[in-house]
């Protein structure tokens, strides 16, 4: 499913236009954006959880020559997923 098939969804489901699912969803990936990027966790109870990991600086290997290479520290998002989400697709 990609962006315009969940806001086609998003619409259906919730009996709104088009264009108030997409601000809907724009507003949800900004507003979450914001909060990774200070830090914070961002818990939806049943369907999971997104949080900032720190991945820390290690030496990797290039795959086409062999040769050592150094990868940066960066942070990640991670997505744990809730027991209802998980229960719902077993």
């Amino acid at each position: 499913m990609n962006k315009a098939q969940l806001i086609d969804a998003m619409a259906k489901n919730a009996d709104l236009t088009k264009a108030d699912a997409k601000r809907a969803l724009d507003s949800f990936i900004e507003a979450t954006s914001g909060a990774l990027k200070t830090g914070d966790r961002v818990a939806l109870v049943g369907f999971g959880s997104f949080s900032i990991s720190k991945r820390s600086a290690r030496t990797g290997r290039n795959p086409q020559t062999g040769k050592e290479i150094s990868i940066a520290a960066k942070n990640v998002v991670k997505f744990k997923a809730g027991t209802d989400l998980a229960g719902s697709v077993q």
